[in-house]
């Protein structure tokens, strides 16, 4: 599990996933609130067809919610949720299968954090989980009382950001 305010959640998923992938692993990677074409989107749509059957791409949200201005415009509650639910069923289905080796459920942390899911589907998911496939959870506010049922937590210390400063994102580096 990947969380905290610094920045490199989503980086450390990638970098997960080409780890598995260079295994033989057989990878999901599923991704919660972005939806606008950034990056990894890019990259992930860009190396499907060198794997094939091994690698699954999932792209599940509406963008930002309840992040003020930064928020997807002509969203609603109810649309984020729904988008949300499905993007969990998709996940729920790709950890309890045994059909992936690796699952990585990207900004998770945010739509828990955000009330589109709930911390009990959230635990659901990990315990749930087929003995032989591992998981990987992003984003930011993972619920503390659930670091206990992971296997490794890691929290991203911000020490400084571009961001403080107002400036939003380096296209390449942030997204």
């Amino acid at each position: 599990m990947y969380t905290g305010e610094g920045k490199g959640k989503t980086s450390a998923g990638i970098g997960l996933l080409a780890r598995g992938l260079g295994n033989g692993f057989r990878c999901a990677f599923v991704q919660f609130i972005k939806h606008w074409e950034v990056s990894e989107h890019k990259f992930l749509n860009s190396i499907q067809p060198l794997y094939g059957d091994k690698l699954t791409f999932y792209k599940g949200g509406l963008g930002f919610y309840d992040a003020g201005e930064l928020s997807a415009k002509n969203i609603t509650k109810e649309q984020h949720k729904a988008a949300a639910q499905k993007t969990y069923s998709f996940a729920l289905e790709c950890t309890e299968s045994g059909n992936y080796d690796l699952v990585i459920c990207d900004e998770i942390n945010n739509a828990i954090n955000d009330g589109l899911l709930t911390q009990k589907q959230l635990q659901l998911l990990i315990k749930g989980k087929n003995a032989g496939t591992n998981l990987c959870l992003t984003g930011r506010n993972f619920p503390t009382k659930l670091i206990d049922i992971v296997d490794i937590a890691t929290d991203m210390n911000k020490l400084k950001h571009h961001f403080d400063e107002k400036f939003l994102a380096n296209k390449g580096i942030d997204y």
